[in-house]
Formats: C-alpha cells, structure tokens, sequence
C-alpha cells in the first residue's frame, strides 16, 4: 500500500473504472469472428470497439459527474503504442494485463488498483459498444449498499463487475468464455458471504450471430437523427463494410 498523500485521500473517496482491453493486432482479438471475418477486419473491429469504450465511459463520467479515474488495462503490454494513444489523447491510466488466464488477469487488476486506495473498483470490457451511459451510474449507485455489483451479458457471461474490496475467489475455477460464468460467479459471491446486485443485461459481441444483431441494430439507426444515435460513426462506417463484405462472401 503506498503512503498516504493528497492523491491517495483523495483516490479513497473515489472509484476506479478499469477498462480491459487488448491491442488490435491482427490474430490475437476477436478470433471467434475468423472465418468469416478475415484477422484485419476483425482487428479494425475491435480497434473500433476500444475506442467507443473510452470515449463513452470519458463521456459518462462527465454527463453525469461520476467521480471515476480510468484505467485501460494493457494486453500485451502498456508498451503497445495503440495503448501509449489511448493514454496521451484519452487520458486514461495504463497498467498491464498479468496471468495466464482471464481470472487471474482480472483478479490481478483488482489488486493493482486496490492497491492505490480506492474505495470501489469498476471493472469492464470492450465488447459492449453501445451500452448506455446510465449503466455505469447504475453500477455505482449499487455499490453503494452491495459488495459486488455485476453486468450480464446475453450469453451467460458478464460484461461489467464491481467490487469494494478483494474478493479472489470470484476469480478461481471459472470456465471463462462460457454460459456458466454468471451463474458460478453468484454462487462464488454467496458462499464467501457478499451482498451481490445485478445491473441491467446488454450483449456483448463474441460470436457471428452477436455480429450479425449488432449489424441490424446499426443499420436500423439510420432512421433516427445522429446525436440519439448508440453507434458512433466510425463503428457504424466499420459495420456497414462489414456487412457488405459478409453479404458478398456469402
């Protein structure tokens, strides 16, 4: 634990929002797209997707003055020059990615965080583009009177977890990447005794069928005017090429 000074006081009546995140490097995001998607295509994708990500959450935390610091948790490495933008033009505070599995690398970022003396840490993905502003704000107000707080995703999985303290359990013998991940992560929280609240459910994208809804759900915005609009337009340009592509090949 650091020695306490201005910062740190201040960083214990605060929270942490921790953004996980890996750099859009053709072959290691989004694999589950490859075929039909080709490794570029999915890599522009997910570049997309960490952006809207930092700019939506920059823009919650403004619109409703929720008093957050982010991070961007790095994989491969804070290095990455993707990642040395993201810091310089979105203001986000790097830490890398550690471990060999998904609950080790998220167990390890509670504890990098934690560890500045934050009173609550927010932990999120990338693959959930549109998710409105108020989650984040629903999120917060939950952890106000419950110990975990969790966002599920469509598949079974979760898409946001919060925490007001260190609970590695959560994070053990989890078959990640699965419809298991809710439910066992729930049972986790109640065996060690945490008061656990649910957040409204929105879904992620992993596979073609999550694809393929976010494609026409995209396509339907086109009818409402631009600033009611959940795409921004640079993921709105990347998944109508998209489409045009996919309808071609098919």
């Amino acid at each position: 634990m650091p020695s306490p000074n201005r910062s740190t006081q201040h960083s214990a009546l605060s929270t942490a929002l921790v953004i996980f995140a890996k750099a859009p490097i053709p072959g290691q995001v989004k694999t589950r797209l490859c075929p039909p998607l080709t490794p570029d295509e999915a890599a522009t994708l997910h570049g997309s997707f960490v952006l809207d990500t930092l700019e939506r959450t920059k823009v919650a935390a403004a619109k409703l003055k929720l008093p957050i610091d982010r991070y961007l948790a790095c994989a491969p490495s804070v290095t990455h020059v993707f990642f040395k933008i993201m810091e310089e033009r979105q203001g986000v505070k790097l830490i890398d990615q550690v471990g060999d599995d998904l609950g080790t690398r998220m167990n390890q970022a509670f504890q990098t965080v934690f560890a500045h003396g934050y009173r609550q840490v927010v932990l999120m993905g990338t693959d959930v583009p549109t998710l409105p502003l108020d989650h984040f704000k629903q999120a917060l107000t939950s952890l106000e009177n419950q110990d975990l707080v969790l966002g599920p995703a469509i598949d079974g999985g979760y898409y946001l977890i919060g925490l007001k303290r260190m609970a590695a359990e959560l994070f053990a013998d989890i078959p990640w990447s699965t419809d298991q991940v809710l439910r066992l992560t729930q049972e986790k929280a109640a065996r060690i005794g945490l008061k656990t609240s649910l957040i409204h459910p929105w879904r992620d994208i992993d596979t073609l069928t999550d694809l393929e809804v976010f494609i026409e759900a995209c396509a339907a915005e086109t009818k409402i005017p631009k600033n009611e609009r959940a795409f921004s337009a640079r993921t709105s340009g990347v998944l109508e090429l998209l489409a045009k592509r996919l309808r071609t090949r098919a």
